[in-house]
């Protein structure tokens, strides 16, 4: 597929140098997680000051070998959105901007492929290739993409905002890419349903909506796959997740460990919370 645009570079100009930012956050971010206390089972900020500032910070998400850690951030000055990343080196987290924001990123479980919802980029030997389109099947006028994510067997779980705030899925059969399908009203119920992430094994899903039963704006959602492959019932992650404010663009580390995902409050506009993904296990139904 041919490049459409060339919002990056081959090879990406680093906008923020790592030596002169380790120079001034070098005693917090050293070690795993950028180096920040590991929270329980009630959510924590992640990197208050550094990652989660006065901007709005939103869609964190860390790479397979957990080596990068990725978020987009809009600046409140200038109303720009930004693709963030630190890098680890000699156990030293460095700040990098990567370029403007496309969609809502995610990288994929192979660490090779960055999914901007109906676009894609793939990593070359010095950074981040141009972009390119997934496929027709991808590229219709009457959809709208905002958030994509894939699991190690292929799937890709999808939104679309033009087409009544829907969540599709698009599955591999025999090796062969299936058209995009609307899930049914287990997940797309109430009012709208946004930002998928599925499980790299493929056995679960969770997205943001808002529904009459909820807390409050938009709530955190997680169905899990039946054995017969159909998605279960979807669940609310309830009310320690879950607030009055906006929760939304989940993602779990690739570790399984943390979850991670926004909450927008009256205190804070846009900040990243990270909680441990015990939250998740206790409400997966038990496999007769």
């Amino acid at each position: 597929m041919k490049p459409i645009l060339m919002c990056f570079m081959t090879c990406f100009i680093l906008m923020v140098s790592p030596v002169s930012q380790a120079s001034r956050i070098s005693d917090t971010l050293i070690g795993p997680y950028l180096g920040q206390k590991k929270p329980g089972v009630v959510p924590q900020v992640f990197a208050p000051g550094v990652v989660s500032t006065r901007h709005r910070d939103y869609n964190a998400f860390f790479s397979p070998d957990m080596t990068e850690f990725y978020f987009t951030r809009r600046d409140n000055d200038t109303g720009h959105w930004t693709l963030m990343s630190y890098i680890q080196q000699n156990n030293q987290w460095h700040e990098q901007v990567v370029g403007p924001r496309v969609g809502r990123p995610f990288l994929a479980p192979d660490g090779k492929t960055m999914h901007l919802g109906k676009y894609y980029m793939t990593r070359t030997a010095c950074g981040w290739g141009s972009l390119q389109v997934l496929g027709p099947m991808f590229d219709r006028d009457d959809w709208g993409i905002m958030r994509l994510t894939s699991s190690r067997k292929g799937t890709y779980i999808l939104d679309d905002y033009k087409s009544g705030d829907v969540i599709r899925v698009s599955e591999m059969v025999n090796g062969q890419r299936q058209p995009p399908v609307a899930l049914g009203p287990e997940v797309n119920t109430g009012k709208y349903n946004a930002h998928p992430f599925i499980a790299s094994d493929d056995s679960y899903i969770i997205w943001d909506g808002q529904r009459e039963e909820g807390y409050g704006d938009s709530d955190l959602y997680i169905s899990f796959r039946q054995k017969d492959g159909r998605w279960g019932e979807a669940i609310n992650l309830g009310d320690t997740v879950n607030t009055s404010g906006r929760e939304a663009s989940a993602s779990v580390t690739p570790d399984g460990k943390y979850l991670f995902f926004n909450r927008d409050a009256e205190s804070a506009e846009g900040d990243i919370y990270w909680v441990d993904a015990q939250v998740i296990e206790r409400l997966r139904p038990v496999q007769e």
